[in-house]
């Protein structure tokens, strides 16, 4: 029986576990990314790489000093050079004499045959069609209520009277959906996360709102992007990121295997800026920069990791966008060297001018307010 393990992606991590689990492998399950953890791939990855490759790097590490016999993570297609980190993961592991064997799950919709035979490869018990179409329903049902429990985080944690009382709930909320066995008990929790958020005592304010782009993994994983958006949350500000694991699944895996255009809208935003697809996440960075802007929101903030090239173009495009379009821009690129602290600051002071500039448009005097804000 294989000892399988993958990166850590927030609480996803939870789904993998039990789908790997399902097809009958043993789970060597990835902890959290800490210092450690990204000091370790620091160290071996080439030093140009970017963050979540030397994040993923170290939890690979992490994972085979546990005993984990076989890695599995995404392919990609395109310019991004995160379509090749599998096979530089793997070199970089083998040569440190390390033994496993990497299986890389490529898009359907170009490599259709290669992703059906790494998926065989991690079915290592009988299963019936009946079966697994019950899997991939309770698999893409549990997605998408940890995705939805982390929406209504952001929306409620801004205006949560108690401080703190939004985190603790979400953390329930995971824990609850991490004890779920079946798509019944799904339907079950979906009931009770929807009564434990409203029980919440909530002041009725419109706080600021916050738009977050960029690459997909310093979107997604709080420990790659320093916990931005609780951070945004405890200074009143609603945080809504662009990219959801179960969307994201859904355009780029699902609709992709039809041939069917994904996230369609926000590329026609992005077309008369962003004339060429430059791989990664960074023409769906301007375009949903545009999309926040056109839904009224004050402020974007793109999280991009050092040296990612599709977030450099998007970065030279969007100060751009955002000045047509009247909305705050704050660019933050994340690497080793990123600290908490010195974010928070940055954070707080893009609050207040945001803060400041929607109190001018309502007519109120505001002093030191700069230009372009």
């Amino acid at each position: 029986m294989r000892k399988v393990s993958f990166p850590y992606v927030g609480n996803a991590t939870i789904t993998f576990q039990k789908l790997m689990k399902a097809l009958g492998n043993d789970v060597v399950l990835p902890k959290r990314p800490t210092e450690e953890t990204l000091s370790l791939g620091t160290k071996y990855a080439p030093e140009f790489a970017c963050l979540p490759f030397k994040i993923v790097l170290g939890t690979y590490i992490e994972a085979l000093e546990a005993g984990a016999d076989t890695l599995v993570s995404t392919g990609g297609v395109g310019p991004c050079r995160a379509g090749l980190y599998t096979t530089l993961h793997e070199k970089i592991l083998k040569s440190l004499g390390y033994e496993f064997e990497m299986i890389t799950l490529e898009p359907p919709g170009r490599h259709l045959r290669d992703l059906v035979a790494s998926i065989k490869k991690l079915v290592n018990r009988k299963l019936s069609i009946a079966d697994y179409f019950r899997l991939g329903r309770f698999v893409w049902k549990e997605l998408q209520l940890l995705d939805k429990a982390e929406k209504l985080s952001h929306k409620i944690r801004p205006l949560e009277v108690k401080k703190g009382e939004t985190t603790r709930t979400y953390k329930k909320c995971a824990e609850l959906i991490a004890k779920a066995q079946n798509y019944r008990d799904l339907v079950e929790i979906e009931r009770e996360i929807e009564l434990l958020y409203e029980k919440i005592e909530k002041k009725d304010v419109d706080p600021i709102k916050i738009g977050i782009v960029g690459e997909i993994y310093v979107v997604i994983e709080p420990a790659a992007n320093l916990e931005i958006e609780e951070m945004l949350g405890d200074l009143g500000v609603y945080a809504e990121r662009s990219m959801f694991l179960a969307s994201y699944t859904f355009y780029n895996a699902v609709m992709d295997l039809f041939r069917m255009p994904g996230e369609r809208d926000v590329k026609k935003l992005a077309a008369p800026y962003f004339k060429e697809m430059c791989g990664g996440h960074g023409r769906e960075s301007v375009g949903n920069a545009i999309l926040f802007a056109k839904r009224g929101f004050d402020g974007v903030i793109q999280l991009s990791p050092f040296t990612c090239i599709p977030e450099i173009v998007a970065k030279s495009i969007l100060p751009k966008v955002c000045a047509e379009y009247d909305i705050g821009f704050l660019p933050v690129t994340l690497d080793e060297q990123t600290g908490k602290e010195g974010l928070r600051t940055r954070v707080e002071a893009f609050v207040d001018l945001l803060a400041a500039k929607r109190k001018k448009r309502k007519g109120d005097v505001v002093y030191g307010t700069l230009p372009g804000y």
